[in-house]
C-alpha cells in the first residue's frame, strides 16, 4: 500500500466513497464482501456442466441478470434512507427466491438480505421477526423445489451467524455515535461555561475600573479651570488606572487562550472512547509554565485527532515526563501507521514546538502504529522540584 500510486489510491478511494458513505466508517469492507458473489458461479465447476453446454446456459444468463439488479440495490442499502434500506433488503431477498429455480446457490442473495435485515430500522424484535420470515420462506421454497436438506440447513446456519454479527456491529456503531454526541455536548457545555466565566471576569475586571476612569475624568474636567495642577494629577491617575486595566486584560486574555493539559486529556479520552479506542496515560506531578503547557496541550489535541481520524487503532498511550531540564510528551498508538506526510496540523505542531526551542519527532511504520514525541526545554528551576509521581489512569471501552 505504501508503494501504491497516490493518484490511483485517491481515485479508488473517491470511487469507494461515492458507493459507500465515508461517515459509516466501514472502509473497504462493503467492497470486499461482494466477493461472495463468486458462489453464484459454483455450478459452472460441476463436471457435467463444464463443457458450457445447455446445462450452463440455462442458469448463467439469469444469474448475470440478477447481479446487474443486485448491485444497485446493494449500494443503495448503504447510501439510502431507512425506507430505501428496507425496500432494498426485501428486493435482494426476492432476487434470491426468484433465482432459486435456475441456480441452487441463489442462497447467496438470501444471506446478503439477512445481513441487511440486521441493519434495518426498528426494534430488535421487529428485525428478528423479519429475519425469521426470510429464512422460513427460503426453507419452504427449497423443500418445494426438491433441494437437498443440507442446502436450507447450511443457509439457515450461515444466515443466523451473519445476522447476529451484523446486529451487534450495528449496536456498537450506534453506541459510538451516542458517545460522540455526548462528547460534543460536553464540549458545548464547556464552551458555554467558559463564555459565562469570561463574562463574569470581564465584568469584575473592567466594571470597577471603567467606573473609576469615568469618575476621575469628570473630576478632572471640573478642576481644569479652578485647579489645573489637581486636574493634571487626576488625568495622570486616569492614565495609570487605564494602564493597570490593560495589563489585567492582557493577563486575562492569556489565561483564556491557554489550553490546559488536564482538559485536553479529558477531551482526548472522550474522543477516543467514542471511537472504541482504549486510552492509557501516565504523567509526573509537575507544574508547567502556561506557555509550555499550552504548546503541549495543542500538540496533544492534534495528535489525538489524527489517531481518531486515520490510525484505526485500538490502544493509544500518552506519557508526560520531566528530566534533565526538559519536559517530554509522547503519544503512541497501535494503528495502521504510514509514511508521515506533513499536513497543516503537523506543520502547525512543529512550528509551535520549535518556536519554544523544542523538537518534534514522528515515527510511523506501516501496520506498526505511530509515535509522536515532543521535547521542550524548561526555564531554569522549573519542574525539577516536583515529585515524579506516576499516575496511570485508564479509560477503556470495547475496541473495534
Amino acid at each position: 500500500m505504501k508503494h501504491l500510486s497516490s493518484p490511483l489510491l485517491s481515485t479508488l478511494t473517491r470511487l469507494r466513497d461515492c458507493l459507500v458513505p465515508e461517515a459509516l466508517g466501514l472502509g473497504w469492507m462493503p467492497i470486499f464482501l461482494l466477493g461472495y458473489l463468486v458462489f453464484l458461479f459454483v455450478p459452472v465447476l460441476v463436471p457435467s456442466n463444464a463443457d458450457w453446454g445447455e446445462g450452463v446456459r440455462w442458469y448463467l444468463w439469469p444469474t448475470l441478470a440478477s447481479i446487474a439488479v443486485f448491485l444497485p440495490m446493494y449500494f443503495l442499502a448503504y447510501r439510502g434512507s431507512a425506507l430505501a434500506r428496507v425496500l432494498c433488503t426485501l428486493g435482494i431477498a426476492a432476487l434470491g427466491y426468484g433465482l432459486m429455480p435456475f441456480n441452487a446457490f441463489s442462497n447467496t442473495y438470501v444471506i446478503y438480505a439477512a445481513a441487511f435485515v440486521a441493519l434495518m430500522p426498528g426494534s430488535m424484535w421487529i428485525r428478528l421477526e423479519v429475519f425469521a420470515l426470510l429464512i422460513i420462506a427460503y426453507c419452504g421454497m427449497a423443500v418445494w423445489l426438491g433441494f437437498p436438506v443440507f442446502v436450507p440447513a447450511v443457509t439457515a446456519i450461515v444466515s443466523v451467524a451473519v445476522f447476529t454479527g451484523n446486529y451487534f456491529q450495528a449496536e456498537t456503531v450506534r453506541k459510538r455515535a451516542e458517545l460522540k454526541l455526548s462528547h460534543e455536548e460536553v464540549r458545548r457545555l464547556a464552551a458555554l461555561a467558559e463564555r459565562e466565566r469570561i463574562g463574569r471576569d470581564l465584568h469584575d475586571l473592567l466594571g470597577h475600573t471603567l467606573s473609576l476612569v469615568a469618575l476621575k475624568s469628570d473630576l478632572a474636567g471640573r478642576l481644569v479651570d479652578r485647579d489645573p495642577q489637581a486636574a493634571r494629577n487626576e488625568i495622570n491617575e486616569v492614565s495609570r488606572v487605564a494602564r493597570d486595566a490593560l495589563a489585567q486584560v492582557r493577563r486575562a486574555v492569556t489565561g483564556i487562550r491557554a489550553a490546559g493539559l488536564a482538559a485536553e486529556l479529558a477531551s482526548a479520552r472522550l474522543l477516543l472512547e467514542s471511537d472504541g479506542v482504549t486510552l492509557r496515560y501516565e504523567a509526573q506531578d509537575m507544574a508547567l509554565p502556561t506557555d509550555l503547557e499550552t504548546v503541549l496541550a495543542l500538540s496533544l489535541r492534534e495528535a489525538v485527532t489524527n489517531i481518531q481520524r486515520h490510525a484505526r487503532a485500538t490502544i493509544a498511550e500518552v506519557a508526560l515526563a520531566c528530566s534533565d531540564g526538559h519536559v517530554q510528551l509522547r503519544i503512541r498508538d497501535n494503528g495502521v501507521g504510514s509514511a508521515a506526510v506533513p499536513g497543516n496540523g503537523l506543520n502547525g505542531m512543529r512550528e509551535r514546538v520549535e518556536s519554544r526551542g523544542g523538537r518534534l519527532r514522528i515515527d510511523s511504520t506501516l501496520r506498526q502504529g505511530t509515535c509522536v514525541e515532543i521535547v521542550l526545554p524548561l526555564p531554569s528551576g522549573e519542574g525539577m522540584e516536583h515529585a515524579a509521581t506516576s499516575k496511570p489512569i485508564e479509560g477503556t471501552v470495547g475496541a473495534t
